[in-house]
């Protein structure tokens, strides 16, 4: 396992922990939790989904091949549904904000280490095409 590889481990891991933590709230009836339902969907549910996206992308490896940058990509931006931007002018910041910077660094991770492993596959290829060529 490469260095990037860890680093997108972790910060999945990262997203797996606060999105497992925020739904144990939720069932707890701790404050602050996250609303039961959107006008789109249940937060359960989508939770769920969001975690076993997560946990698919470290299975099938982060950055090793095109399942796993994908999936990876989705759990982070599934992610930002409740870590996003968004939640900075969410009534109840002021207790989330450890969650919410930790999620959106965690989010932001995930996508760098994705785009530098598709830099990186991209110069190899390149570079290989041009020796063959030699």
């Amino acid at each position: 396992m490469t260095q990037s590889d860890r680093y997108a481990v972790a910060a999945l891991a990262t997203l797996i922990l606060l999105q497992g933590i925020m739904l144990s709230a939720l069932y707890a009836g701790i404050r602050p939790h996250p609303p039961s339902a959107t006008p789109l969907f249940g937060i359960a549910p989508f939770l769920g989904a969001s975690v076993s996206i997560a946990v698919a992308a470290i299975i099938v490896q982060p950055l090793t091949n095109a399942a796993g940058r994908s999936l990876s990509v989705v759990a982070a931006l599934t992610a930002l549904v409740s870590f996003g931007p968004q939640k900075y002018f969410d009534a109840q910041f002021g207790l989330i904000w450890p969650a919410v910077i930790l999620g959106q660094l965690a989010a932001l991770v995930v996508i760098v280490q994705v785009l530098r492993g598709i830099g990186q596959r991209e110069t190899c290829v390149a570079f290989s095409t041009r020796a063959e060529h030699a």
